[in-house]
């Protein structure tokens, strides 16, 4: 799979998907920090890239209909600090990766992992 991840996750997360074989650069490796929301989709949509972010606003179906993507990630962990959130990752990756998230934003909460 291809991702695009976020300025706002860890970089250990990109490290942690080419580790696993993944197709995975950041959004900050690109020089694209900084940039509006809807670029940074629009970015991943052109490259075939799943997008993931920490960013509730990309969670605007509306703004952003899962289904013109290749698919929308959104982490909402309890915790804060990069260690902590990196480890909130890596323990809901493999169900992810092994989810079709083709055309689908999906929420990855304490609670659940809500796909829509």
């Amino acid at each position: 799979m291809k991702f695009k991840i976020d300025e706002n996750l860890p970089a250990e997360v990109a490290a942690d998907l080419r580790a696993a074989g993944h197709d995975a650069d950041s959004v900050f490796d690109e020089g694209l920090a900084g940039a509006q929301d809807s670029n940074l989709l629009e970015t991943a949509q052109h490259e075939g890239r799943v997008f993931l972010t920490l960013d509730k606003g990309i969670a605007n179906v509306q703004a952003y209909p899962p289904k013109s993507y290749s698919g929308i990630i959104l982490f909402r962990p309890n915790v804060s600090g990069r260690g902590s959130v990196a480890a909130f990752v890596r323990k809901h990756l493999p169900l992810l990766l092994s989810s079709d998230l083709t055309g689908r934003l999906v929420v990855v909460s304490d609670r659940s992992i809500r796909r829509r």
